[in-house]
């Protein structure tokens, strides 16, 4: 019985992990590389195995990082099911054709600039190609028979909608292991999802630690701090971007827009747009599954409460509407992707609006070393868009307390309540920060694992 890591190694993301036992071969999300080396390259190689060979392929969510590769693992020759949650099955089928969409658009940009030869990583049939090996879907807490001596259950791990750790019980010649990856574990306090809920005993653990080194700020204190940016900016007379990640973050800025409106803090006249179309579909998405949401948001929704409805919220579907927001100088809030600034709209309302001083930029979620967004936040003076520079001018807001990530002490509570495994596997974190928690760790014996390296389990 053997574990392998193709992903989540050192300074980018982007979950993988092999399985083999008794002879078959069990894949563990296939997500794109993220971070800051140069990713189309690190994305188009080998992946470490033949995905023919791949028997079955789960999926603990729909973020890029750990669904982008499956429409590549298809187009190289998988033919195996892909099993997830029914909310993960439709969230990802939004991220792929996306992601597919944005592939073929750099392809064609390419062999504009003279690079005649550019092919897309993948491309919109690919992507639904793969929407053509999804099986049933999995249920929290309800086993699902892989074949004899193999079992997955999916918990719900509280990161965004439809989100599980999996637990995989695996025997072979009378040797049996249970393994629990992670996955992304959320928070215990979100405003509509519910707390993870890890199962309790697992001999191997693998587990991501993103913030593994640190807490976030208290949730409350966040959404007052939010708030408070936004007024300040309403006040000055300038616009507030948002850099946004579609999936979940989005969602939960607009609840508490809603909230802040209704509650007068903000000013109900004050118009939102949300110019991503992923995150267009997303919000639709979340209002159709009400079962992967608290029992209060879900009531909401069945009485025909919309928590994500603002009073004059635009969404931003066609590319020449998200132009026009570049004459939009004062009195906004734009939310767009992507979050962390490397791709998307998002880098067109920056150039419009970081040098100006009456503006601000809200970043509320994690930013990769490397990342547009990271440079930002790290207090560059001036930046390159587009071929110009720009001079950073706007105020720049860093509120981590949205984070659909668990702070360290999450992470530490959710360990404990897997039980004690007798290995705990680190992924899917900078090195500092998976480091700075093995030392936290107790009666476990610490892996790190690098990309591509393989366990004897």
């Amino acid at each position: 019985m053997h574990i392998s890591f193709h992903g989540a190694a050192g300074e980018v993301t982007g979950s993988c992990h092999l399985v083999t036992a008794a002879g078959r071969r069990i894949l563990v999300d296939c997500g794109m590389f993220q971070g800051g080396r140069e990713l189309h390259e690190l994305n188009a190689e080998p992946f470490g195995f033949e995905p023919a060979e791949i028997d079955v392929l789960l999926l603990t969510h729909a973020h890029l990082d750990h669904c982008g590769r499956i429409p590549l693992l298809v187009r190289r020759g998988f033919r195996g099911r892909i099993l997830c949650t029914d909310a993960t099955r439709d969230l990802a089928r939004v991220v792929m054709l996306d992601s597919a969409q944005l592939h073929e658009e750099e392809a064609r940009r390419r062999r504009h600039h003279g690079q005649h030869d550019a092919e897309p990583l993948y491309d919109s049939m690919d992507a639904l190609d793969s929407l053509d090996r999804f099986g049933p879907a999995a249920e929290y807490g309800k086993p699902v028979q892989l074949w004899e001596g193999a079992s997955a259950t999916f918990h719900d791990a509280g990161h965004i909608l439809g989100s599980a750790s999996i637990l995989l019980d695996l025997t072979e010649d009378g040797d049996s292991r249970s393994i629990l990856f992670s996955g992304d574990v959320g928070p215990r306090e979100r405003p509509f999802l519910n707390p993870p809920s890890p199962p309790a005993t697992a001999d191997v653990v693998v587990m991501e630690t993103t913030y593994g080194d640190r807490d976030h700020r208290a949730l409350a204190d966040s959404v007052e701090e939010f708030h408070e940016a936004i007024e300040a900016a309403a006040a000055r007379g300038g616009n507030v971007i948002i850099p946004t990640f579609a999936l979940e973050r989005a969602q939960e800025l607009l609840f508490y827009l809603r909230e802040g409106m209704e509650a007068e803090t903000l000013r109900s006249s004050t118009p939102v747009y949300l110019d991503s179309p992923m995150a267009i579909s997303a919000t639709r998405l979340f209002r159709a599954h009400p079962e992967a949401m608290t029992l209060e948001v879900a009531e909401m929704i069945r009485k025909g409460q919309d928590p994500f409805q603002l009073p004059d919220l635009h969404f931003v579907q066609e590319t020449r509407d998200s132009m026009a927001l570049n004459h939009v100088h004062s009195g906004a809030i734009i939310m767009a992707g992507s979050g962390m600034c490397t791709g998307g709209r998002v880098r067109h309302h920056l150039r419009h609006n970081l040098g100006q001083r009456n503006c601000s930029v809200i970043f509320v979620g994690f930013a990769a070393e490397g990342t547009l967004a990271r440079i930002i936040i790290d207090g560059a003076r001036s930046i390159k868009l587009f071929g110009d520079h720009v001079r950073v001018k706007a105020h720049v807001h860093t509120i981590n307390g949205f984070s659909a990530h668990a702070g360290r002490h999450d992470l530490l509570d959710w360990h404990r309540r897997a039980g004690t495994p007798a290995r705990t596997f680190l992924i899917h974190g900078e090195e500092d920060a998976r480091a700075k928690f093995a030392k936290a760790l107790r009666d476990t014996t610490i892996e790190m694992p690098r990309l591509h390296q393989m366990y004897e389990l």
